[in-house]
This record gives C-alpha cells, sequence and structure tokens, in this order.
C-alpha cells in the first residue's frame, strides 16, 4: 500500500520533550517504521519550521518526512496553527495529483482539516485518528483552553465525514457517539511502546542517587494537565518517598519554564520541596533506566486521551498509579498491573501510593504483569496489525461505495 500519513505539527523527527512533542510525535514515528517494515510505502507530511529543513528526509527504515510549506518556517505554537491549514491542505492536493496514496492517515484535527481539502480532489479515502478530542479538552480546560474556536465544529464534521476514525481507546467512541459518529465507523487501535528498548532489564547505575526513599517518578511533557501538582500535593501524605519529574526543557532552563516555577513554588508551600526533584528532560536512551529505578510510576493528569508512559513503565516490570481517565482505563488493569484512582484527588492518590509501597511483593507481581499485559497487547507490531485491518478495511468499503455509486 501507499500509505501518505498528515501529522501537521507533530513531526517523527521532532525531539520529544517540549510542550507540542511528545506522544503523538512517537505514534506516528513508530507506526510510519513499522508499516515501512512490512514493505508499505509511507510518507509522512508534516509542515515546515525551519528555514534550513530539506524538502524531504529519508527515515531509516525506509519510509519518507516531507516538509509542507504552510505558514513561517519557524516553531508555531500547535493552537495558532489553524489558518495556515488551507495551505497544507492545497499543498497536500498538488502532491497527490503526481502521486496518489491509496489511504491517506490524519493525525490530530488540523491535520484532518488539510487532509480533506488533498482528498477531495481525489477521491482518496481518508482515516482519522484525533488523539485528543476538543470536547473533552474545552470540558476540563474551560477558559484556559487555547484551541481554536472552530475546532469542535471541525471535529464532529470530519468524524462524520472520513471514511473511518481510528480511535486510540474505547473512551474515545463514547466521546465519539456523542459528537454524532456512528460506532460502525470506528476502530479502537491503541498506542503502542517499544518492549525491546523499554524491559525489566535496563541497567539503573546511571540514574539519580536515592535517599534511603521510596522513589515514585512522574514524566511526559511538563503542562498542567498532566497533573503534576496531584503528584505533589498527594506526596505530602507520603511520608519517606521522594517524587521524581522528568519532562520538559533540559535542566538548566528549568527555571525559565512556567510550569516548573509553578511545581517547585507548590512543593515549597505544601512542605515537600527536600523531597521532589524536577529533572527536565530526559535522554530517550536513559529512560527505561530511570523507570526502573522507581518503586512506582505516577500518571495524574485531569485527563488523558491515551498515555504512553503507564505502557513503558509496565513494559519496565515496574507498577502504574493512575488516574481513572481516558486511555488508562484501557491500558492500566486495576488491581493486576497497577491502581485506578479518581482524577484530581491527592488524598486517595497518595492512599493507594502508601498501599503498594508498603507491599514489596505486590508491586513486583504488579509488574510482572504489567510486561506480560505489553507484550500481549501493546507492542508496535500490534498496533501495525491494527492500522493495516483498517486500512484495508476502509479501501474494501471505498471501493464498494464507488461500484453502488
Amino acid at each position: 500500500m501507499r500509505i501518505a500519513m498528515v501529522s501537521e505539527h507533530a513531526s517523527p523527527l521532532a525531539v520529544l520533550g517540549g510542550v507540542d512533542a511528545g506522544g503523538q510525535n512517537v505514534y506516528v514515528a513508530r507506526l510510519t517504521e513499522e508499516l515501512a517494515g512490512r514493505g508499505h510505502d509511507v510518507t509522512v507530511y508534516t509542515r515546515r519550521d525551519a528555514v534550513d529543513q530539506p524538502d524531504r528526509v529519508p527515515l531509516p527504515g525506509g519510509a519518507v518526512v516531507e516538509h509542507v510549506p504552510a505558514g513561517p518556517p519557524r516553531s508555531v505554537p500547535k493552537d495558532e496553527l489553524f489558518p495556515h491549514m488551507p495551505a497544507f491542505g492545497t499543498y497536500l492536493a498538488r502532491a497527490w495529483a503526481r502521486e496518489r496514496p491509496d489511504v491517506v492517515h490524519a493525525h490530530f484535527w488540523m491535520s484532518g482539516m488539510a487532509s480533506q481539502i488533498g482528498v477531495r480532489p481525489h477521491g482518496i479515502p481518508l482515516v482519522q485518528t484525533f488523539h485528543a478530542l476538543g470536547t473533552v479538552k474545552r470540558r476540563h480546560q474551560g477558559v484556559r483552553d487555547t484551541s481554536p474556536y472552530e475546532r469542535v465544529g471541525i471535529e464532529r464534521q470530519l468524524g462524520r465525514a472520513c471514511e473511518r476514525v481510528l480511535a486510540t481507546c474505547t473512551d474515545e467512541v463514547v466521546e465519539l457517539g456523542d459528537m454524532g459518529v456512528p460506532p460502525r465507523q470506528v476502530s479502537v487501535v491503541p498506542c503502542g511502546v517499544d518492549a525491546e528498548h523499554f524491559h525489566p532489564a535496563a541497567d539503573t547505575g546511571r540514574t539519580p542517587e536515592r535517599h534511603r526513599r521510596h522513589r515514585l517518578l512522574a514524566c511526559g511533557r511538563l503542562v498542567p494537565r498532566k497533573g503534576y501538582d496531584q503528584a505533589i500535593r498527594a506526596l505530602a501524605h507520603v511520608p519517606d518517598a521522594e517524587l521524581l519529574i522528568a519532562g520538559g526543557p533540559p535542566a538548566g532552563g528549568l527555571d525559565a519554564d512556567p510550569e516548573a516555577r509553578r511545581l517547585t513554588g507548590l512543593a515549597h508551600r505544601v512542605g515537600v520541596a527536600d523531597r521532589v526533584r524536577l529533572l527536565g528532560a530526559v535522554d530517550p536512551d536513559d529512560m527505561p533506566a530511570l523507570l526502573r529505578s522507581a518503586d512506582l510510576v505516577l500518571c495524574t493528569p485531569v485527563y488523558e486521551p491515551f498515555g504512553i508512559v503507564p505502557l513503558e513503565a509496565m513494559a519496565c516490570g515496574v507498577p502504574v498509579l493512575a488516574t481513572d481517565v481516558g486511555g488508562h482505563r484501557d491500558s492500566v488493569a486495576d488491581g493486576i498491573t497497577g491502581r485506578l484512582v479518581a482524577s484530581q484527588d491527592p488524598e486517595t492518590i497518595a492512599d493507594a501510593a502508601r498501599e503498594l509501597l508498603a507491599d514489596e511483593r505486590l508491586r513486583r507481581q504488579y509488574g510482572r504483569n504489567g510486561r506480560e499485559r505489553v507484550l500481549r497487547h501493546y507492542t508496535w507490531a500490534r498496533v501495525a496489525d491494527g492500522a493495516e485491518q483498517v486500512y484495508r478495511l476502509t479501501l474494501a468499503d471505498h471501493a464498494l461505495s464507488k461500484e453502488v455509486a
């Protein structure tokens, strides 16, 4: 198959850890790599955000990243990219006139908007993955939601108009149904994890020194919705434990980061500043060892469209304490690979953490179960199997609809 991946802000070439570089980048990169390794011809279209970027960049597995000139050739926050999507879509339409893909897979709502413009002249079937829904973001962030006003309406139209929505968790299927997207039009294919990179044998020798305390670890993009403040508040009720927070800018730039300053101030106010360490960006090569050094990985966002960190922890054989939201409900098996607790409830988080830290045997069992669960359901090979099936189903349905017409 000739597959076009459209990911307007999340390039597979991006350095992870920035405000707009996280799970979606990993998803696009690894799915692309896996599909290319199976012999598919894959091109990823992402926005040019630097003057010196080449037009096309080959990836090691055989796929190609094509940089689309849409908007200024510099970094632009993703919520400000909306006005440039018509230009992005026009570029796609021209590119696909020269070389028509069999199927287009759009990632995020703005990519879907651009892809609709690109596929319309050529009758190419479109698969949409939202990665996050505007309705959910608006519900939880309210006036702090910086998404364009048009987002929710465009997502509703996209979900109904594309051939198929590839959702990343069952919670999303419910949200899509509330938006008027028929369940028969939705397939669930989760995110994945590299179970060879994230593994229980990771060497923890180079990780931050411990001080005879249990270690709690939280990691991901350093943004408010990730709920690190909930983990800090919970720590006040978990004596003899330290909390490491990995993510954001490099350690030297944390003083200038608004979220890092907010979290540091909170740690002082609740009396745990001596037990909280913000590590800043951690090299991806060092993440398995950091995860393995933890007694418990905390994933405490207010909402989470999927969440790759629980999978990374489980792949490393480390138990997970996660909020009962979004994709966590699929990935974390409550009472088997970890615990699910109410969001925005630091005391409940603390109660569960104390219970798990007091029972090493249970933590080890949860860790073993987590590793087994990842190998059964969440490898990138499994994800690619699901995506391939969706593409083939989409192509078959598209061919049938043309015959009927």
